[in-house]
């Protein structure tokens, strides 16, 4: 007879970190239930071939794109898809998957779905249906997670009883008191550590203490990409929408301080953003740590193993609050784990990691956006070892925006458009986007000596080349991608002959948030690449300007027969927006088009727009 497995593995595939951040709490909560061995793994990292010898694996997967899986776990995909696998190939694997994903999104946390079906045909049993997270959900993704688990955990535990025995710990996390961490902060003299320096004049030390500090980060450990492609300054920082206007837009140029910046339309650009130093200075007063002195964090001897393996245990000490400022984002909703010494503040604290004090953590925390440093201020009786904090804040994850410049035009800068985020919570509390309010601080002149660190990676939306005509559809700041396309398409058309584009866009009024409103207008006259006599047009819906409301999707409607004239051309359809109702709406419009202008059925239109999607002719990026 077989033993019953007693360890656990979980993959993950991530592309912003919230795969990665629910990954890792599956892993915490198996842990908490006293599984011996549990492995928190990303799949690139992961050796697919080997997926035969494991029992028991969680796989956590996020959707990016149309349906596509995160590039991470590209090769391990690939992999799985390969015919000589044999439909016994997984017989002895049990699973479950948990998807990510946007409901906004024709193909709503497609990666997950395919993954469960694939895993299926190779042979291997689920142990529970799959879980699929929506962003949409006024809890994220964790409105579905948390029920998700507690099936996961007690099937589990109906099926091998010996890979939880300690299963009441994890149904009843309020009774837990704080043990040991997976991860010990070694101190060390300040002799050790090289001193901060101008970060302008010595940007490559501050590169090699970015990429310490996130090495160490027990969250980040082997699964971000810690150094900076590029440390860019900001030379640019203009408003796109009226004062008065509730909503602030800005242009932002940022310029290498070193060497050409090598990108393509169509791509990201990754941010880590810096934090209010009095928010860091607070958080470190009211956890009793010292800033200045210097640490490494690494596993505890009994994990056996270094932080970083590559490096084989070495990392160069740096002082606390460097770790603070640049791994951990004490600005966050808090996490759900803190322990109290004075009763009535244990006693609430129990409540809320119940199953039923859910809702009303939701209350207290999601809906709030409550941060770290106001939950423990909270209750002032929590006292936790820096130790646990390292474990327990989320860690600073990058912020990913649209290039909305060409390299051919600026081939030292991006340019990006941003929206700056603040909202009010229903108790009244203002809240600021992190990234967003740190970058429209940052003054062109005042602020050279403030260096950003940035990543870029390619983005949704592949770049079309000169003789591929364009349909392009971004209202608001979903135009950031497009204003990139027509500087590259005005330069290639300096050199050559280019195809025509289309570009619809919206906003609410002309008079408070047309975005971009002379570049746009300049480019569709005179023989620009938007104008008539190009064979292009400009469409732009201003949604509050009259008694009925207009949007893109009308607009299109309006420009059916020169749409579908281009796309039996061989137009490219892109789309770039928020992702709520606009990329379902629009690409209604666009089968309306198709039915109308061809005569096909609605039905007919639907296959025909998903045969274009397969072809790479209809490309989507949205973002919530």
């Amino acid at each position: 007879m077989a033993m019953e497995p007693r360890r656990l593995l979980v993959l993950y595939a991530s592309q912003t970190g919230n795969a990665m951040d629910a990954a890792e709490r599956v892993g915490r909560e198996a842990e908490l239930g006293g599984c011996a061995a549990v492995e928190v793994v990303s799949m690139d990292r992961f050796d697919a071939g080997c997926l035969p010898k494991e029992r028991v694996v969680v796989f956590v997967v996020s959707t990016t794109g149309q349906g596509d899986p995160p590039d991470s776990m590209k090769v391990f995909w690939r992999f799985l898809l390969q015919r000589n696998l044999g439909n016994q190939w997984l017989e002895g694997l049990n699973y479950a998957v948990f998807g990510l994903g946007d409901s906004g999104y024709q193909k709503y946390n497609f990666a997950a779905k395919k993954l469960d079906r694939r895993l299926v045909d190779l042979g291997a049993k689920p142990i529970i249906e799959k879980g699929l997270g929506d962003d949409q959900h006024p809890s994220g993704y964790e409105g579905a997670l948390d029920p998700w688990l507690l099936s996961l955990w007690r099937t589990l535990n109906q099926i091998y009883p010996s890979i939880l025995p300690r299963m009441s710990d994890i149904l009843h996390p309020e009774m837990r008191t704080l043990e040991n961490s997976k991860f010990q902060v070694i101190y060390h003299s300040a002799d050790s550590v090289q001193q901060d320096s101008d970060m302008s004049e010595h940007p490559e030390n501050f590169v090699k203490l970015i990429e310490r500090a996130r090495l160490m980060s027990p969250a980040l450990q082997c699964h971000d990409e810690e150094k900076p492609h590029h440390l860019l300054r900001m030379v640019t920082n203009k408003r796109l929408t009226k004062e008065a206007y509730d909503r602030d837009v800005r242009h932002f140029e940022l310029e290498s301080l070193s060497s050409v910046i090598d990108f393509q339309v169509g791509d990201v650009l990754e941010i880590l953003p810096g934090q209010n130093p009095s928010v860091v200075d607070a958080f470190l007063r009211r956890c009793n740590l010292d800033p200045d002195c210097c640490i490494t964090i690494q596993r505890r001897a009994t994990e056996k193993e270094s932080l970083d393996p590559s490096q084989n245990g070495v990392v160069h000490p740096i002082k606390l609050r460097s770790f603070v400022a640049l791994a951990m984002d004490i600005a966050s909703a808090s996490p759900r784990r803190f322990y109290a010494t004075a009763e009535h503040e244990k006693e609430k604290l129990q409540h809320f990691a119940s199953p039923e004090g859910r809702d009303d953590l939701y209350q207290y925390n999601q809906k709030e956006r409550r941060t770290v440093l106001e939950v423990l201020e909270d209750f002032p009786s929590v006292q936790m070892p820096f130790e646990w904090l390292v474990q327990l804040v989320p860690p600073l994850k990058k912020r990913a925006f649209s290039i909305s410049s060409s390299p051919l035009a600026h081939p030292n800068q991006v340019h990006l458009t941003v929206n700056i985020v603040s909202w009010t919570t229903p108790f009244k509390r203002k809240r600021h986007g992190l990234c967003s309010t740190w970058l429209v601080a940052l003054d062109p002149q005042e602020s050279r000596g403030v260096v950003i660190p940035s990543w870029i990676h390619r983005g949704c939306l592949p770049p079309p080349p000169p003789s591929l005509p364009l349909i392009l559809i971004g209202p608001g700041t979903g135009c950031a991608p497009f204003r990139a396309f027509i500087e590259q398409r005005a330069v290639q058309n300096t050199k050559g002959p280019t195809s025509p584009v289309l570009f619809f866009f919206g906003c609410r009024s002309q008079e408070s948030d047309f975005l971009y409103e002379h570049f746009w207008l300049s480019h569709s006259q005179n023989h620009g690449v938007l104008s008539k006599e190009k064979g292009g047009g400009f469409f732009v819906a201003f949604s509050r300007d009259q008694p009925k409301k207009i949007y893109v999707q009308h607009k299109i409607r309006e420009e059916s027969a020169r749409i579908w004239r281009l796309l039996n051309a061989g137009a490219a359809i892109y789309i770039a927006g928020s992702s709520t109702k606009m990329p379902t709406d629009v690409t209604s419009a666009v089968e309306d088009v198709i039915v109308k202008e061809s005569g096909m059925s609605k039905e007919s239109a639907s296959r025909w727009l998903r045969a274009l999607e397969k072809a790479g002719r209809f490309n989507t990026e949205a973002w919530s």
